[in-house]
């Protein structure tokens, strides 16, 4: 399936799992953080901790619907604290533990891209598209992947989830992008690897909702609020 972004000015991309590699960011992140929590505490927290992820640890893979998918670093601290307590840890613990195991995946190290980005960004740029990133995580390691990634002048807004805009699949971050750019939302693609994604496309009116099947969601999580379903930004049709 194929179809252009005729009609379409502003192009506004998630960022892990549709930009970058989503497994080889956050995969070692989680088994880390589990041993250093089961270390610091004498609890085996594993299970409790990777359901509440999101993330599977015979395949490594961060799953659709968990905590990983879609939801900002500071509330997965507070859910892993509340397993912490649930567990059996005081909060003395709990808050020694976390202050001591808890960091964000290095956004320079892990940052894998699923495409030639450059070649990609270039190509929308050059239709007289403009580009912007609507992302979970914060906004310093985004900004510092972005860098690393040499695509940071290509994008022309960015909005996080600690920049105080209510996150997905609310529809916020989307009309925050185009208000800040001058856009219609009819005239704005979204393109997301999860459900969320394509919930706060369609939620904000957006003219385009794009799945992607390069990060944690399938066609049949991804199909019912899609228009389309690529195998990733590499298919992107920009004519």
């Amino acid at each position: 399936m194929t179809r252009s972004l005729h009609g379409i000015d502003l192009v506004i991309f998630d960022k892990d799992g549709t930009l970058i590699e989503f497994d080889a960011m956050w995969s070692g992140w989680a088994m880390d953080l589990a041993a250093a929590l089961r270390d610091g505490t004498g609890v085996p927290i594993e299970t409790s901790l990777f359901a509440m992820l999101g993330f599977d640890p015979a395949t490594g893979r961060i799953l659709p619907g968990g905590g990983l998918a879609a939801t900002p670093m500071a509330r997965l601290r507070e859910r892993t604290y509340d397993l912490l307590i649930e567990e059996g840890s005081t909060a003395t613990v709990a808050d020694g533990v976390l202050a001591d195991a808890w960091h964000a995946p290095d956004p320079v190290e892990l940052a894998r891209p699923i495409a030639d980005l450059g070649a990609l960004f270039g190509r929308l740029r050059t239709s007289g598209r403009r580009i912007a990133v609507a992302t979970s995580d914060d906004r310093d390691p985004t900004e510092r992947t972005l860098a690393a990634l040499g695509v940071d002048g290509w994008v022309e807004a960015t909005v996080c989830a600690d920049d105080g805009v209510a996150v997905k699949p609310a529809p916020d971050m989307v009309l925050h992008l185009c208000a800040t750019l001058g856009v219609a939302p009819a005239r704005t693609a979204v393109v997301g690897d999860a459900p969320a994604d394509l919930t706060m496309g369609r939620r904000a009116g957006a003219g385009l909702v794009i799945g992607v099947l390069s990060g944690v969601g399938d066609a049949e999580h991804l199909g019912p609020a899609a228009d389309l379903v690529l195998r990733s930004v590499a298919d992107l049709q920009t004519d």
